[in-house]
């Protein structure tokens, strides 16, 4: 989830659309690419995503990242940054197209070789020695920088914060940071080494792979072999402090935190691992080798999932008007992304609803079982806005395109508790026990893959032992939300 909905104190209730951080990314941002010529125009391309048609690329499937950072401590400079990319190609190309938009190239390779590149809209667009043959192993390494300022009004990707960087890359901000085919449906496995100064710590997605000193410098290294889409890369900077705990069946939990703010938050950090063994119950075995709890004191206005390591700000849990029960809640919804978003992620955009909408279950259940606040109040509420929400972002499977500028407003209140609420009539439609053995199904089933609407659909028909495709059809594409089963007297607006 990229922008939290926020409560009042009063709860559920007091439901509001998120609130718009300064971090708004635009479509404006400005590429900066020292390009070498190339003897004809390139051409910015995409994978044709309905709401992102420029985004990702054809022609190639990325196995590997490895990517080097080096912070100088100061994070209103450039970082110097090497991105190594290990692809298949799935046709013949003649030229490979990456997503790269804010940031300064100095030289590629492919191969061991030095390649033509050039810029191109949003896209560096490298031109090979030689044509590309369908099946070829692409090794391509780009020298690069990362910078952390962006234009005025706008920022994306790095995240800056009192004492360093963090990185929030949803929905289409990694390539503000590294070079990489920047769509979900392209998941990778990744490395990260971070060079930083003395007094510095990094964390990033994944296990630590070692940590080397150099002088005044130390780097960082974290690997992460399960696939990861990019916009869930996660590499912290900061006067840190990690912790570390045990979750269940012995999973390493760490968390990162600011080290002048460690006992004010070991309270709530101490509710992970039985916040993870809540999950499991629920949905089955943590999907990831390690999990944990990066805090930035920065003011973000959101919470993000970031694979293995859940980004939160640090005023979520320092603001007395939030009550615990509702942090607490905030804290499960960034955990079931790792089920739900994280290790089955979205085959495009559209599919949002599957990651947010069941994130969002389980926040409201959790604070059902927990907090005594009932899930049928909620989505009652959440019933009476539906075709406001509806109208204003399009139904849930087929969102209304973000808005001149604003890419990250495609997260609106339909794909939160408007597709929560898809969830609900569906438990009231096939009962609880089939809708629960669905749940579970659908993570272990599509484990460390993507999936769409139609594979939901799929598999939620054959839980239930028929056809639910018209129950969906009204559920997920109309205009106007069906009635409630069980529930005759809900109505919308009202």
């Amino acid at each position: 989830m990229l922008l939290t909905p926020r409560t009042t104190a009063s709860g559920p209730k007091a439901l509001r659309p998120p609130r718009v951080a300064a971090a708004l990314i635009t479509a404006t941002v400005s590429a900066a690419l020292l390009a070498a010529s190339a003897p004809s125009p390139a051409t910015p391309l995409g994978i044709g995503d309905r709401l992102f048609p420029h985004l990702g690329n054809p022609g190639y499937d990325v196995q590997s990242y490895d990517i080097a950072f080096t912070y100088r401590g100061d994070n209103r400079k450039p970082l110097d940054a090497v991105t190594k990319i290990e692809a298949k190609a799935t046709e013949a190309l003649d030229r490979v197209n990456l997503d790269f938009a804010h940031g300064k190239v100095r030289s590629v390779d492919m191969d061991g070789r030095r390649a033509r590149f050039e810029s191109s809209g949003e896209d560096l667009v490298v031109t090979p020695t030689a044509p590309v043959r369908r099946d070829d192993r692409l090794r391509i390494t780009v020298r690069h920088t990362s910078d952390p300022v962006y234009a005025k009004g706008t920022q994306g990707g790095w995240v800056r914060t009192d004492d360093g960087l963090a990185m929030a890359n949803q929905a289409d901000a990694a390539h503000l940071v590294f070079p990489c085919n920047d769509h979900p449906a392209d998941k990778a496995a990744f490395t990260f080494r971070v060079t930083t100064p003395k007094g510095y710590t990094a964390v990033a997605n994944g296990l630590p792979a070692g940590a080397t000193r150099r002088g005044a410098t130390t780097t960082w290294a974290y690997r992460h072999h399960h696939p990861m889409a990019t916009e869930l890369a996660q590499v912290s900077i900061g006067r840190s402090t990690v912790l570390h705990r045990e979750g269940p069946h012995g999973l390493p939990v760490r968390d990162v935190v600011p080290t002048a703010d460690r006992k004010v938050l070991e309270p709530w950090l101490n509710k992970t691992p039985a916040q993870l063994g809540w999950m499991e119950k629920k949905v089955g075995r943590y999907p990831f080798e390690v999990y944990g709890v990066l805090i930035a004191q920065a003011k973000t206005g959101y919470e993000l999932e970031t694979q293995t390591l859940s980004l939160f700000e640090r005023e979520l849990f320092t603001r007395p008007e939030f009550p615990e029960w509702y942090v607490d809640s905030i804290m499960v919804h960034e955990l079931a992304h790792q089920w739900f978003g994280d290790s089955v992620s979205p085959k495009s955009w559209s599919d949002l609803w599957l990651n947010e909408g069941h994130a969002t279950w389980y926040e409201a259940l959790y604070a059902e079982e927990k907090a005594h606040k009932p899930v049928a109040d909620r989505m009652r509420q959440a019933y009476r806005q539906s075709d406001s929400w509806r109208a204003a972002g399009g139904p849930p499977a087929r969102p209304k395109a973000p808005a001149p500028g604003k890419k990250i407003s495609i997260f609106r209140p339909v794909v939160y508790d408007g597709s929560a609420l898809v969830l609900y009539a569906l438990r009231q439609e096939i009962g609880r026990p089939a809708f629960e053995h669905l749940e579970r199904n659908w993570a272990r089933v599509h484990h460390d893959g993507n999936a769409e609407t139609a594979d939901f659909v799929r598999l939620a028909s054959r839980v239930a032992g028929r056809d639910l495709t018209a129950f969906f059809d009204g559920w997920l594409y109309g205009k106007k939300t069906p009635p409630m089963p069980g529930h005759p007297e809900w109505k919308s607006g009202k």
